[in-house]
């Protein structure tokens, strides 16, 4: 079903002006997810690539300047590139140090992510997927595992973030990962508002659905009919209606709770809904206000309106 988004000033979203120059190296974000095997890398990359990150795995080196290059052009949308670099790339791997150097002198932001583990744990988690090591070259695990902890030990002593996943589940994994890249609390949870009308369905993938029909109904004013809740009369009328602050102020610190709960959780994605009758004038001017009180919070609000596509047939 289309939905129409909108941008922070409320008004329908205009398609973006193309950049016409490269961008610089300084623009780009490089990301090496690196570590023992077993250790969580995996997860980390699915973690990472909700974050935004455009994700590789199991990348050779060198092939990253390339990659860097092609995020540096005019018509590349990507700047924050994750790679899972590991031992898996064989020989590969003994180039990593000097192509790090090479992007230190570009000026490319780079970081690397190490998981750990302890052997203990890494040869129970080997065992639970029966595969072998990928150093292990038909001899026992655990050296395998000493050859590989060996191989990356300068690399672990350099790396910025290091997290020991030993004890850690995979939601806590993914807490610790978004803590590392994006702080910490309510900041890391990305907010979807969208409005709604209810005689054309409740949407099913909301985590909380608002009804605002108890506000006068700006459609039966003839001089607000043919707007919506993007246009200042039809917003000032919403606003200024019996109720509508009180609701506004009890929703938004429920809001708040539940986000401030859902970052220690590991759900770092919430969806609102908010419904009128038609979804063209109430609940457009509720949502962007709500955004409007959420974004002073310092939170990633974006907004989204699934009726007003079909604004013109109706006047």
């Amino acid at each position: 079903m289309d939905e129409t988004p909108i941008s922070a000033n409320g008004d329908a979203g205009a398609p973006a002006v193309p950049d016409s120059e490269p961008k610089p190296a300084q623009d780009v974000e490089v990301l090496l997810i690196t570590g023992m095997s077993g250790a969580g890398r995996s997860h980390a990359a699915d973690s990472v690539e909700d974050m935004g990150w455009y994700v590789v795995d199991n990348l050779p080196p060198k092939l990253l300047i390339p990659l860097v290059d092609m995020m540096t052009t005019s018509s590349s949308k990507i700047h924050k590139l994750a790679a899972v670099i590991d031992v898996r790339s064989r020989a590969y791997f003994d180039d990593l140090s000097q192509v790090l150097g090479h992007l230190d002198d570009l000026g490319v932001k780079t970081r690397v992510l190490f998981l750990d583990a302890s052997d203990e744990v890494l040869i129970k988690r080997y065992e639970s997927v029966r595969r072998p090591h990928p150093l292990q070259r038909g001899g026992r695990l655990i050296d395998g595992i000493g050859k590989e902890r060996a191989l990356l030990a300068h690399l672990k002593e350099t790396a910025d973030i290091v997290i020991d996943t030993s004890n850690l589940s995979i939601h806590q994994l993914s807490t610790k990962l978004y803590e590392g890249l994006l702080g910490t609390g309510p900041t890391t949870v990305a907010v979807h508002i969208f409005s709604f009308g209810f005689k054309y369905g409740i949407p099913l993938d909301a985590d909380f659905v608002a009804d605002v029909r108890f506000l006068p109904n700006p459609f039966w004013v003839p001089q607000l009919r043919a707007l919506t809740g993007l246009d200042k009369p039809v917003s000032d009328y919403v606003l200024s209606s019996a109720g509508a602050g009180e609701f506004l102020d009890a929703y938004e610190r429920a809001i708040l709770t539940a986000i401030q709960g859902y970052a220690r959780e590991d759900k770092h994605f919430v969806t609102i809904a908010i419904g009128c009758t038609g979804g063209q004038h109430r609940s457009v001017a509720m949502s962007a206000e709500l955004a409007r009180r959420l974004r002073v919070h310092g939170l990633n609000v974006t907004v989204s309106a699934r009726e007003l596509h079909r604004h013109r047939s109706m006047i």
